[in-house]
Parts: C-alpha cells; structure tokens; sequence
C-alpha cells in the first residue's frame, strides 16, 4: 500500500461556511500564551479551501494543506474529512 505524503504545512479546523461553488470556510484554533499574564488565550484564523466534489457540511472536521493559490484568497486544499458534523434539525 501506499501511503499519501502531505507536504508542506497541514491544519485540522472546522467547516463554517460551505456556501460558495467548490470552497469551504474552515475556522482553525490556535492557543497562544498572553506575553504579561501567562493565561493561554483561544485565537482563531478563517482559511479559504478548495473542495472539488463539495462533500463538505457545516460542522465538519476537516484537515487542509496548503497549495499553490488557486484565487484571490484561496490558497488551501481539502485533504480529508476527518468527522461528520452533526445534522441540524428544524424547529418549529
């Protein structure tokens, strides 16, 4: 068998938009230490990908890599779906 190589850097975040034709929002956290407090703060980044098949939901935990720059702010690929987001149901 042989195994897919990932090269260059690689990121595990959450779908937050999957509105666009082939192109996922993925929002990826980050702790980062407070330079005068110590206390270890929540950032996140938003980061375009490029999803071919649109198999991507809201809620999705997803891995992407980077790639060359497919557009304007696009410059990130869809590796793998690593856990399906839980279905929303309606209310009401």
């Amino acid at each position: 068998m042989v195994e897919q190589i990932i090269s260059g850097r690689s990121v595990i975040g959450k779908v937050i938009s999957n509105k666009m034709n082939k192109t996922i929002v993925v929002e990826v956290e980050r702790k980062v230490k407070h330079p005068l407090y110590g206390k270890y703060m929540r950032k996140f980044s938003r980061m375009y990908a490029h999803d071919n098949e649109n198999i991507c939901k809201i809620g999705d935990i997803v891995q992407i890599k980077m790639c060359r720059p497919l557009s304007k702010t696009k410059s990130w690929m869809l590796v793998q779906v690593i856990n399906q987001g839980e279905k929303e149901t309606a209310v009401g």
